[in-house]
């Protein structure tokens, strides 16, 4: 089972940032996933929510702001790193920390709440200027976004998102060519989710997992992979895991 670093090393450094994914790189994570908006002046920038308020030192919506601008605020706004000051890390800055480890690189597509128009354009532009299709894995909750990545890349490495009490199917994947589900990890006491996607060469990742409860869930019901704030604490579990399996 393979272990993902939400938004690079979450728990330990600011969340998606430069900082946060070499630390994820450094504790051995298999990958890591982030999330990614437009800014007003079309460049794709790696931030999770809409707005800027929580995690930098300024307000207003990401499509509000040109590059230039957003780069002035202090993405460390806790100040849980040596560094005080963080900027947002651009796609591009992304791919030129990361290409050179092997870690595979899940982008989301941040396109549910506000539709940033062309941002699947933009950002598969950059995964091909840095030849890291073969690495690169999308996925949204927005899956006309997956649809227009498959369109542009049919060899795109896609995957549908869903939680709460919307269950997306392994069928679900099939028909738009998506290779893997996202589902939360609640989602997986769905009796026969994972069965049915790996009946039909679905692979199933599921997020966010940090508890040992559901690091167990998962494992013991075949789940191909895990997103979790806590990557030391799930690769611990998972070693304990297996060495009680031993005889």
């Amino acid at each position: 089972m393979e272990i993902w670093g939400n938004r690079g090393a979450f728990d330990y450094a600011p969340e998606n940032t430069l900082t946060g994914f070499q630390l994820a790189v450094d504790m051995g994570a298999d990958g890591i996933e982030f999330d990614v908006h437009l800014t007003r002046d079309g460049e794709v920038v790696v931030i999770h929510d809409e707005t800027v308020d929580r995690t930098s030192d300024g307000r207003g919506h990401v499509k509000d702001f040109t590059l230039s601008h957003i780069k002035k605020l202090n993405f460390n706004r806790k100040g849980i790193t040596k560094a005080k000051t963080i900027e947002i890390p651009t796609l591009a800055e992304v791919f030129e920390l990361l290409k050179p480890t092997s870690v595979t690189i899940s982008i989301k597509l941040k396109t549910g709440n506000i539709y940033y128009e062309g941002i699947e354009a933009k950002a598969l532009e950059t995964v091909r200027k840095y030849d890291m299709l073969d690495r690169t894995i999308w996925s949204s909750f927005n899956h006309y976004s997956i649809q227009k990545i498959k369109h542009m890349e049919p060899s795109a490495e896609t995957a549908l998102m869903c939680t709460g009490e919307i269950l997306v199917t392994g069928e679900q994947c099939e028909k738009i060519g998506a290779a893997a589900l996202h589902p939360n990890i609640k989602q997986l006491h769905y009796i026969g989710l994972i069965e049915d996607c790996h009946s039909r060469g679905i692979k199933v990742r599921t997020w966010t997992v940090n508890e040992a409860d559901e690091i167990k869930l998962a494992w013991y019901l075949g789940a191909d992979c895990v997103c979790t704030n806590r990557i030391n604490y799930v690769k611990e579990t998972i070693s304990e895991i297996t060495a009680g399996s031993n005889p």
